[in-house]
């Protein structure tokens, strides 16, 4: 039974790392804690293990990988990557599974407790929440045809939820001053914006989030003016005034469950669902629509750069070593 501590493959690059900081070269925080191998040992199977269980969950719902995406950037965007958001309320926590931009929204719950029994069962005690959302969301977007990269590992689990902070998550609202100021508050980049916004080439979302651009963009009482005109039509019709709002929509209306660079070609078609999205190229002098136009002729790029940016979200102020824990629950704090 594997119940032993993970291997630290992480070792030599602490010492790399150290000469890099002393050579002058930045390093992402977390960079010297995770490594792709950590559970080569105590757990080798752990990919496959994932794999297989979100394999059997898409066969009844297409949406899940997007969903699953989702809730990692959900979590890393919160005091880091300790699997916060997968907290229930409880006498000591207000779950961030109520916050504004999850409520009724973020999903795949049931999906991760499916992932956590699946391994608890093959290594107890030994895979972190954390770890589970960042391996999910790799294997999701593989599946979908997106980008493979070495995840890496070696996250514990948080033990309390910031429900405070999990109401400012990047909005599909904002506009592009305030997504660079989220982003770079947890230290991402523009790079980093641009390319896990393409993230929203698969999934869909609800109409409650594109109702403003049709009726009454920023108070006008007319529609957003990026907006191409067909596309507006389309979007009325799936979303008229006084509809279900909560009625789903793809957001990528070219290949909704297919992660590819069409997000970036909508784009520039003016066919971004959200406002966040159209915001990337369409504010007067944004410094990201350079960006946008290379992700969209070139899916190889677009994907280099989203798997760096997955790592790089992924390194958002992880704990380790003795850190935080591996929750055997993870709906629930250890002992609670």
């Amino acid at each position: 039974m594997a119940t032993g501590r993970a291997i630290s493959c992480c070792a030599p690059l602490v010492v790399l790392l150290a000469v890099a900081v002393a050579l002058g070269f930045g390093v992402r925080a977390g960079a010297a804690q995770l490594c792709d191998e950590y559970y080569g040992r105590t757990c080798p199977d752990v990919h496959r293990i994932v794999r297989r269980v979100l394999k059997k969950a898409h066969e009844a719902d297409a949406r899940i990988y997007a969903s699953l995406t989702r809730l990692h950037f959900h979590d890393c965007f919160v005091q880091g990557c300790d699997a916060s958001i997968l907290l229930d309320n409880s006498s000591s926590i207000v779950s961030e599974k109520f916050a504004t931009p999850n409520n009724n929204s973020a999903r795949g719950y049931p999906v991760v407790d499916a992932v956590k029994a699946a391994l608890e069962e093959a290594c107890p005690g030994v895979v972190s929440c954390a770890d589970i959302l960042a391996i999910a969301a790799k294997i999701s977007v593989e599946l979908s045809g997106g980008p493979r990269w070495r995840v890496q590992l070696g996250r514990r689990d948080g033990t309390a939820a910031n429900i405070t902070a999990a109401n400012n998550l990047p909005s599909p609202f904002d506009n592009l001053t305030t997504l660079q100021q989220k982003f770079g508050a947890v230290g991402l980049d523009d790079t980093d914006l641009v390319a896990l916004s393409g993230a929203h080439t698969f999934g869909r979302v609800q109409c409650q989030f594109v109702t403003a651009r049709l009726y009454n963009f920023s108070g006008t009482r007319r529609p957003d003016p990026t907006l191409d005109r067909g596309y507006r039509t389309l979007l009325a019709l799936r979303c008229p005034r006084g509809g279900d709002m909560s009625a789903l929509n793809d957001l990528d209306p070219t290949t909704p469950d297919t992660f590819d660079e069409n997000y970036y070609t909508n784009i520039e078609a003016r066919r971004g669902f959200l406002q966040s999205d159209q915001e990337l190229l369409s504010t007067p002098g944004a410094p990201t629509a350079a960006l946008v136009g290379r992700f969209a002729s070139s899916q190889k790029a677009f994907f280099k750069s989203f798997a760096r940016s997955m790592i790089n979200m992924g390194n958002i102020e992880p704990l380790t070593g003795s850190q935080g824990e591996v929750r055997t629950n993870c709906r629930k704090v250890n002992g609670s």
